[in-house]
């Protein structure tokens, strides 16, 4: 089912307007109309707050179920992959993101290359640690 579809849904089985909704998550009737008619796909936080509104816990939303779904179990190797991905992290992230946006391509080029070149040496200091 598309998350339009699934907010109208709850929304209705919850006996509340598309006024509500948007008086509850300071989101303009319009959008909120174009969400449910699946013309707008919200982001994450436009979800958690229509998950605040209807008074229900965010999964609800996404997945179909009654029960929350089984958290993944991460190996070491996955959760380097997901780094970035909550907490303080992300916020550094975001700074990264805002920093890069005033960058040339040069200049983005040039922080990248040294990225790469301080992950190759922490790797081989990992790696001097873990054979010692």
């Amino acid at each position: 089912m598309l998350i339009g579809q699934k907010l109208r849904e709850i929304r209705e089985a919850k006996n509340m307007s598309q006024m509500e909704i948007s008086g509850a998550t300071g989101l303009v009737q319009p959008y909120v109309s174009r969400v449910e008619n699946g013309h707008t796909i919200p982001g994450l936080e436009m979800l958690e707050k229509w998950a605040c509104a209807l008074k229900i816990p965010l999964y609800q939303i996404l997945y179909d179920g009654d029960e929350p779904p089984e958290p993944l179990k991460l190996s070491a190797e996955n959760h380097r992959e997901l780094w970035g991905s909550s907490g303080r992290q992300t916020h550094e992230l975001k700074r990264l993101r805002q920093y890069l946006s005033k960058m040339n391509d040069e200049e983005r080029e040039l922080l990248l290359s040294l990225a790469g070149r301080m992950a190759t040496r922490q790797r081989r200091k990992d790696g001097e640690a873990d054979g010692a």
